[in-house]
This record gives structure tokens, sequence and C-alpha cells, in this order.
């Protein structure tokens, strides 16, 4: 089938973009979103001119490097889809798609569909590490984690982090990704020790590299490739709110302001 693409040109951070208009013929419903776009980077090399920049890596829904928005919904807005796993059969012959990068203020264009999405890294940076000694592998169950606990903790640990819930967002907040990687940790005893740290600085961070506040739009929930629950973002102030109060309690008993 042939296709009509708008795709968002821009060299660079400080360059001036535009949508650029092309036609890609002989697409197969077989191949990936990605895919159709190399075969539109193949014709364009063939002409001599400059091919699209775009982000990918695994192709496979795992690393969450596939980030674009399509006809204005992160990864295409199909339910837990990303953009690698997005198939031309969706669409018909003749359809014109309309192709940009996330916009987020966090998230600084680099050329064309790429950005830079490294403040996702420096939030979970802020959020540590456990410091629970593994040792010897332990018996499966030797902590004991009721079952609903434990689906819960891995629902929020399918978080890939791939940004698309800070595109969607009208505010460009990261909370629903920070969300689950706070979740995740908290609902698990051997996260619990950092907890309250974990909480302050990854909040720090997140609001200090540009992210926008939440305000309940919950469109990164729908967006979500991977399906990550608006709960784990109450669950995060929930944890934020703890953290701060036991922080202000310990410093007004060592005679703090």
């Amino acid at each position: 089938m042939t296709l009509n693409l708008k795709i968002w040109r821009q060299q660079g951070q400080n360059a001036e973009g535009k949508l650029v208009d092309y036609r890609v013929d002989h697409v197969s419903p077989d191949m990936s979103f990605l895919e159709m776009i190399d075969v539109l980077n193949e014709q364009l090399v063939r002409k001599g001119e400059d091919p699209i920049a775009f982000d990918h890596d695994c192709r496979e829904g795992i690393c969450g490097m596939c980030s674009m928005m399509i006809d204005g919904k992160a990864h295409g807005g199909f339910k837990n889809t990303t953009t690698c796993q997005v198939h031309m059969r969706l669409y018909k012959n003749g359809d014109t798609i309309v192709i940009e990068p996330f916009r987020a203020q966090a998230f600084p264009i680099i050329k064309d569909l790429t950005v830079d999405r490294s403040s996702i890294d420096k939030v979970m940076i802020k959020g540590g590490y456990i410091s629970a000694n593994t040792g010897n592998a332990q018996d499966a169950n030797a902590i004991l984690i009721p079952k609903p606990v434990a689906d819960e903790a891995m629902d929020a640990a399918a978080c890939i982090g791939c940004g698309a819930c800070v595109a969607s967002c009208p505010n460009g907040s990261g909370m629903l990704f920070m969300g689950a990687k706070i979740s995740q940790l908290a609902l698990l005893p051997q996260g619990q020790p950092e907890a309250p740290q974990r909480a302050l600085k990854m909040v720090q961070e997140h609001d200090m590299l540009g992210f926008g506040n939440c305000t309940t739009h919950a469109e990164c929930e729908a967006t979500c490739p991977k399906g990550i629950s608006i709960e784990h973002i109450a669950r995060m102030n929930r944890e934020y709110l703890k953290a701060a109060f036991s922080y202000h309690e310990k410093n007004r008993s060592e005679g703090g302001a």
C-alpha cells in the first residue's frame, strides 16, 4: 500500500523545525511502523537526501527507545503497544500519518524524531539502590510476600522508561514513570529501608529537571505501552508525604528549623 507521511524534520535543538510531506510506496501490512520508516529512509538515501533520525533499539517492546508521537498520540495510542510493535496492517492504503517527536520541556529535541530523555535516567539515579545484602541466593519463600502485593510490584516494574507518559501529559509530568519506580520498591520489604530517601530525592530531581506536576488528566495511563496505572502516582504521593513528614520531625528533634 501507499502512505502519505507528514514527518517533523529539525536539524538540532535550536534549529527551526517543520512538518515535511513524504510518500512511501510498497508498504507491506506485515511491516512494523519502524520498518516502514526504514523503507522511507532507504528511499531518501538513494535520492541523496538526509535520512530521518529516530530512536530504536530492541524492536521487541522492551527497551522503550522507539519514542515518537503518531497522529498526536505517544506510540500511536494503541493500548499497551510501543511504536516498534505497531504494524502497518492497522492502516489503510492512502492514509495520511503525522509523525512528531515527544514534546516536553524535559525532553529537548536532538534531531528530527530523537529527543534527549536522559532526564528520565537522572530521576532514576536519584532513587538509588537497595542496601539489602543479597549474599547467597535464598530460598524463594524466605521472605513471604502476599501474591497480590508481588503482582502489584511486578505491574509497576513493567515500566520501561520510554517517556510516553511525559510526552502525553499536557504538563510534561514524569510522575507516572517516577511513581512506578518508587511504588515498585515501596511495596516490597527489600526496598523499604531506603524508601524515604528515594522518594525525596527522586521528586526533587524530577522537579529540578523541568518535569511538570500531575493534575490527574490520566492521559499518561491511557498511552502507557505497558499499562501502568496512575494508582502508582497516588502511592508515590503517599511515600513522599510520609518521607517529608519524617524528615521534618527528625530535623525538629535535632534542633533544626
